[in-house]
């Protein structure tokens, strides 16, 4: 996020100069830092599902032995809900801090950055 703000420095310079509001860079910016998170979080599930139905498969495969111990996996919608918001809430946490100097920024050093 920290890249994203400098090199959006003088877009964020021409959005405060035509009245945009501290508020308002900021929610761009969080915004933007949870779609990041639940794109994250879209790979992670699709990946844990593969790797989930890949080790259901080869301990069922085992005998049977294997399943006793590790039972059987599943994935839950409140699970998959879960880790959306998860990676959601970390994407805009970490995106806090660099939302919050980009909402900071005056018009002209911003317009004079380069």
């Amino acid at each position: 996020m920290f890249t994203s703000v400098l090199e959006k420095t003088k877009e964020i310079g021409v959005m405060k100069a035509i009245g945009a509001k501290n508020r308002d860079i900021l929610f761009i910016f969080l915004f933007n830092s949870g779609m990041i998170g639940f794109v994250g979080g879209l790979g992670g599930v699709i990946l844990g599902a593969i790797a989930s139905g890949y080790i259901s498969l080869l301990v069922s495969g085992n005998g049977g032995g294997m399943t006793r111990m590790f039972g059987s996996t599943s994935l839950s919608p409140e699970l998959l809900i879960f880790a959306f918001l998860f990676s959601i809430i970390i994407g805009m946490v970490a995106g806090i801090i660099p939302a919050y100097r980009a909402s900071r920024l005056k018009p002209v050093d911003a317009l004079r950055y380069e």
